[in-house]
């Protein structure tokens, strides 16, 4: 971090080849090649039905992150049905929790899998295999037919912001396939048995924090003190509340002074109080699970977290504990965007490797798995929203995903979302550092927001890193 020789990216790319590393700092290890710019040449004959020419006598291996959503839904839903068109096609189901650690020597030995979802805290740096030309195009995945009807185009079944967000240098290369929506997340149990009421102000949420205290039933706030980016992102939303959209657009797109606007120090000032103040005793040292598993025990009141929060904690929840969502409260009148502002944006990322070597199979298993049945039996069976359209149409949500389904229904146009931490690792990783330090006072909020413009003005004048813009 601030003592920590700096090194490049390319360099950082090298290094790999030697030493996998750690986290989600370091992608690849080849020397750079030119992006694939469509579709490889095909095995067999294309057709309608097998647009990208699947060969039946290739294996197909498929790595899953096994998080919140588990594995489950591609051994029992993804993977059946694209057996029901290729059964002959041996599919390799492989799972980790360590996506970098397992894989990235694969990058660096030229043999990658052919399907990655690529998620998690230890996730690989897409910017890093974007820019090492590791991401095949999957365009022509957009163009194809969508395994329900072939009347319609992939790209027309999708959210727009799957698009838009999966894109780099102008090729779509990575697929969200869950919306993943942000909020602080509660027991409605646990607040109507006490009167609780969910804060739609800052001032509002001040004063249930401090009755919440005073009561000595629970403490009102935690989060995951091992992975300070849950808390970066409320501080980043309400900092987009209050000063508008383009505090994000900024920040992804390295502008001068981005981080240390008017904007990000009120947010950051804000929270840093909770820090001080209103913290689950012992928080730095937990993890997500811990202190999500404390709220199920109700010892803490309220956490930040996404969507998949129901289903990561499915085996340690009460029956009757009803998770519940709200959003980022109101901070003053003069806010610069509404009430309901949220952040929701495509996650679960799914890639296809360049350099795989069945990677016709990787295009048409990510075509059955954007399929309606296929998506909405994955939004029923993990508790979360898909980002196919209508996917979850008549079918029955959980508590907690009926919650952030109606907050984003209520946002509306007002949904935000950022990439600098897709696009530059590094930076990433002093955010999260230093929110720590923030949230248990080793940083003012001046500080703590210089600190990090520093890396982003590092790396806006390192020239072996690509830099991205939106």
């Amino acid at each position: 971090m601030p003592n920590t020789p700096q090194i490049t990216r390319r360099q950082l790319l090298r290094s790999a080849v030697l030493v996998p590393a750690a986290g989600a700092l370091a992608a690849c290890a080849t020397p750079a090649a030119p992006p694939a710019t469509s579709a490889p040449a095909a095995a067999v004959p294309t057709s309608a039905a097998n647009p990208f020419g699947v060969a039946t006598d290739k294996p197909l291996e498929i790595w899953i992150f096994d998080g919140g959503f588990g594995n489950a839904y591609a051994k029992d839903i993804h993977e059946p049905l694209f057996a029901s068109k290729y059964p002959k096609v041996e599919i390799k189901h492989n799972t980790t929790k360590e996506i970098t650690k397992v894989l990235q020597p694969r990058f660096a030995g030229g043999n990658p899998p052919d399907v990655i979802d690529n998620s998690g805290a230890n996730a690989m740096d897409f910017g890093a295999l974007a820019q090492d030309g590791q991401l095949l195009d999957l365009t022509p995945l957009l163009d194809a037919p969508t395994w329900d009807d072939p009347s319609v185009k992939v790209r027309d079944s999708l959210d727009k912001a799957v698009i838009d967000i999966g894109t780099y240098d102008g090729k779509f290369s990575v697929l969200g396939y869950v919306n993943y929506i942000f909020g602080i997340w509660y027991s409605k149990k646990a607040f109507d048995e006490n009167g609780w009421q969910a804060p739609k102000t800052w001032e509002e949420f001040i004063a249930l924090c401090e009755t919440i205290k005073k009561s000595g039933k629970m403490a009102p706030f935690t989060y995951a003190g091992k992975f300070p980016q849950y808390l970066y992102e409320s501080l980043l939303t309400m900092a987009a509340k209050i000063g508008g959209n383009e505090v994000l657009v900024n920040i992804d797109n390295l502008e001068d002074g981005a981080w240390t606007t008017d904007a990000m120090k009120q947010s950051a000032t804000r929270w840093a109080e909770v820090g001080a103040k209103y913290l689950m005793q012992g928080t730095a040292g937990l993890d997500h699970v811990q202190t999500q598993t404390a709220q199920n025990k109700y010892e803490v009141a309220m956490l930040p977290s996404g969507s998949w929060l129901e289903n990561e904690q499915k085996d340690t929840t009460p029956a009757d504990f009803a998770y519940q969502m709200f959003v980022i409260p109101d901070v003053t009148s003069s806010d610069k965007m509404p009430y309901g502002t949220l952040h929701a944006q495509p996650g679960e990322n799914f890639i296809v490797p360049s350099k795989g070597a069945n990677p016709q199979a990787g295009l048409e298993y990510l075509r059955a798995m954007l399929s309606k049945k296929a998506s909405g039996d994955f939004s029923e069976l993990v508790r979360t929203v898909s980002v196919v359209k209508g996917a979850g149409d008549g079918r029955a949500l959980s508590p907690g995903a009926k919650s952030a389904s109606d907050a984003v229904a209520a946002a509306g146009a007002n949904t935000v979302y950022w990439r600098w931490e897709r696009w530059y690792a590094q930076l990433k990783d002093e955010a999260i550092a230093a929110t720590g330090q923030l949230m248990s006072g080793g940083l003012t909020a001046d500080k703590y927001l210089e600190r990090i413009q520093k890396k982003a003005d590092e790396i806006k004048k390192d020239s072996a890193i690509k830099k991205f813009t939106r």
